[in-house]
């Protein structure tokens, strides 16, 4: 099972992908992470008692900045809904996406279960936050991805 280290200036949140359950999503996240894709992104959506959301790269540049969450890296994949992880529970790591089947890089972490529930099975759960699942509370938005390394 591949797990990876987000790291950001808040501290390391450690993941564990569910490859069974979203084999591509997972490929496609740690193609992206060993590329250097998501070093330097922000969290461009922070919602107390939902989510954080990251991987637009528009937020890498103070220039680009108004664009924020609404780039990817050029190409989409589509949604895998049917594994038995598709649950969003807190520090869940789950594709953003602007309608079914148009995912790339944005990602979201979960806050809680009780207000990301109705985004079971409408948004590919790739994995989960294991240790560290506190600083999901402390990411603001703004915050950097310093970089993401994974063990495989």
């Amino acid at each position: 099972m591949s797990t990876a280290i987000l790291k950001t200036a808040k501290g390391d949140l450690k993941i564990e992908f569910f490859e069974k359950d979203a084999p591509n999503t997972v490929a496609n996240f740690i193609k992206l992470a060993k590329e250097g894709f998501y070093d330097g992104i922000t969290f461009h959506r922070v919602i107390p008692d939902f989510v954080v959301q990251a991987g637009c790269p528009y937020s890498k540049s103070e220039a680009t900045a108004f664009k924020a969450g609404s780039g990817g890296p050029g190409y989409m994949i589509d949604c895998e809904l049917t594994g038995e992880n598709q649950f969003h529970d807190r520090g869940v790591l789950s594709m953003a996406h602007a309608g079914r089947n148009t995912g790339g890089s944005q990602f979201f972490i979960c806050h809680s279960r009780a207000n990301t529930a109705h985004l079971d099975r409408n948004h590919t759960v790739f994995g989960k936050v294991i240790e560290n699942v506190d600083l999901v509370d402390a990411i603001a938005q703004g915050d950097a991805i310093i970089g993401i390394t994974v063990t495989e």
